[in-house]
């Protein structure tokens, strides 16, 4: 029950709204507006910035404190001394496994990550050069077909099974939507191998080759899924918590979230800072394109420096820039673009325009470059950001559905025409 409680007076009523604050672990309290429709208002808040749209034990970000926790966890402490299979079991269960539970958890992980040999068909039916995310979004979709023998959202039995799936398959089609692109033959997972290795080994290993994986490019392939495995409620963590509430089956509610990471404004922030490196196209351009980015006249933007949530530091960056470091160091590439990336780096870190901004580096600048050096390409990013994203996806969808909920149902300002009479074409 809520102890402290609002009061919102409206002009020309001699009464005012008694509202409930709850206050949560951490964070701003929340003023419970539900009762508001029932007195003829509705509250306004666009892009839902001010609005808490549910209850949530998952994850936690202070963006003026650098803040990212999940389950209470301080992301650099996992990032530094957990993996992305045991983050997965602690979204999944709000605790950190036991040895004996995380061995279980990784051997059904393991054992799941092999697809139904049809689905290959599917993507026959996709051009060679149709955008990965395309193929996802639709692939995704079409496992409720294959897996329909546990798709009883009410059967907690089901769920599991279902997010079980959704976490070991997603690498699998991930690999696939490569391989088609390059017209390779799709690589069966290896399950001798790591989650990240036998991702690694399912997009570039051939038939020929043995699956010996690199095991820094490995360890840093698993930093990028850990540190991209929740964000609380994002746009398309939202968008899966809105199909679901529904009743929607959760192949279809991560199909969802996959549409809406494949936005520009979401998921596209790393494929952006490559496509900007190139744009600036060397060292020697560098200095013309950082005068633009000050100039507030000039549509040029930096991309991968500063954060939407985060408005003094991104937690997420620290971990990828030595992770960065560590893959630069070991695969000692000599490569423009990330010339042109350190330049800029070494500019954001030391120059005072962007440090009184608090315009760091971001997870996307350091990840954009580690892909670009692992030889992955650019339109498979956020294919990328997807697989490690599901768990955040599917635990957020076996919140919601494990507890009581209600259907979705935003309204809205009207702005348009008031009531009128139909008037028949001929007298138009």
């Amino acid at each position: 029950m809520a102890d402290k409680k609002a009061h919102l007076s409206v002009d020309g009523l001699d009464n005012s709204f008694e509202l409930p604050i709850y206050s949560g672990t951490v964070g701003p309290d929340v003023i419970d507006v539900s009762s508001l429709a029932g007195q003829g208002y509705f509250t306004y808040d666009p892009g839902f910035m001010s609005t808490a749209s549910c209850e949530s034990k998952l994850t936690y970000i202070d963006g003026a404190k650098g803040v990212l926790l999940h389950g209470g966890y301080p992301i650099e402490q996992l990032a530094a001394h957990s993996d992305y299979l045991e983050t997965c079991y602690l979204l999944l269960n709000g605790e950190l496994p036991t040895a004996e539970e995380k061995e279980e958890f990784v051997d059904i992980i393991t054992n799941h990550t092999m697809v139904h040999e049809n689905i290959a068909h599917f993507f026959r039916g996709f051009r060679s050069d149709a955008h990965p995310m395309a193929i996802m979004c639709g692939v995704v979709g079409a496992l409720s077909s294959f897996y329909h023998d546990s798709l009883d959202i009410n059967n907690p039995e089901h769920r599991k099974i279902s997010a079980h799936r959704l976490i070991a398959k997603m690498p699998t089609l991930a690999a696939m939507c490569y391989k088609h692109h390059v017209g390779q033959p799709f690589m069966y997972p290896n399950n001798k191998l790591s989650y990240a290795e036998n991702f690694l080994h399912m997009m570039f290993g051939t038939p020929c080759d043995d699956p010996e994986v690199n095991p820094v490019l490995a360890k840093a392939m698993d930093k990028i899924f850990l540190l991209h495995a929740d964000h609380e409620q994002n746009a398309s963590t939202s968008t899966v918590r809105l199909a679901g509430s529904s009743g929607a089956n959760p192949f279809a509610c991560i199909a969802a979230g996959i549409a809406t990471l494949w936005g520009p404004a979401h998921g596209g922030a790393n494929e952006a800072v490559l496509n900007m490196l190139k744009e600036i196209g060397s060292v020697e351009n560098i200095d013309k394109f950082v005068a633009k980015a000050k100039d507030k006249n000039d549509p040029f933007r930096l991309m991968g420096f500063g954060h939407r949530v985060y408005k003094n530091f991104d937690p997420r960056a620290k971990v990828m820039k030595e992770t960065c470091d560590e893959v630069l160091s070991e695969l000692g590439i000599k490569d423009p673009m990330l010339d042109i990336a350190m330049r800029l780096e070494q500019i954001a870190l030391e120059d005072e325009y962007f440090i009184e901004k608090k315009l760091y580096p971001n997870v996307d600048f350091y990840s954009g470059i580690i892909m670009k050096a692992i030889g992955i390409p650019t339109d498979m990013f956020t294919v990328i950001f997807a697989t490690g994203r599901t768990v955040g996806w599917i635990a957020h969808w076996h919140e919601m559905i494990s507890n009581s909920y209600k259907i979705g149902r935003p309204r809205q300002l009207y702005t348009g025409a008031a009531p009128r009479d139909y008037v028949s074409i001929d007298k138009r």
